[in-house]
């Protein structure tokens, strides 16, 4: 996947949950600034698991991939998270969990999700990657820290509203985006 999109259904969220110490998830609220609308948000699980299973089903098929249990394993335990999270993090949790999958298998398999859009991937330079399910969440872009690798999701209408006349001018029709400011958290602006 190239572009941060993120697609919408019904339903409701499913059991389960992976977390990370990296992922802190505070309310961060600032209303001090008209335009911007800065907020932590929450699991908003709008796809069902079904849809996302068919989703991938269907990629899966398109692609000439094979269609294998241990994939949509993999599948479940991505939609079974909020939050972010890594590869071994999620392997581990399979493993926990009394799955057989290997650790090749989660790795690859994460990689199809983000071709068809079913995981978003976040590249941090010095923290590997971290992944989250796109299915079902609303639009929202990152800010990471670059030196502990957290993550704190934001919306901001500025941007969202400076992307559609900056493709406008460039006679662009925008299809999706993905954005990620990368800087210092406040724990490791400050020494801590």
């Amino acid at each position: 996947m190239n572009a941060n999109s993120h697609n919408h259904g019904t339903g409701s969220p499913p059991e389960g949950k992976i977390t990370s110490g990296n992922d802190e998830m505070t309310n961060d609220l600032n209303t001090s600034h008209p335009k911007r609308n800065l907020f932590r948000l929450s699991l908003n699980y709008t796809g069902t698991m079904e849809t996302a299973r068919q989703k991938f089903e269907d990629y899966l098929r398109e692609e000439n991939y094979r269609v294998t249990p241990e994939r949509f394993e993999v599948l479940d335990a991505v939609m079974a998270t909020s939050g972010h999270f890594d590869a071994d993090e999620l392997f581990l949790t399979l493993k926990k969990n009394g799955s057989k999958v290997s650790r090749a298998t989660v790795y690859n398999t994460l990689d199809i999700l983000e071709e068809c859009e079913l995981v978003f991937k976040t590249r941090l330079k010095d923290h590997g990657s971290r992944y989250e399910k796109a299915f079902g969440r609303s639009h929202h872009d990152h800010l990471v820290c670059v030196k502990c690798g957290k993550i704190v999701e934001f919306v901001d209408d500025g941007i969202e509203q400076a992307q559609q006349a900056i493709a406008k001018e460039f006679k662009f029709t925008l299809i999706s985006h993905s954005h990620q400011i990368f800087g210092l958290c406040p724990d490791c602006k400050n020494g801590q």
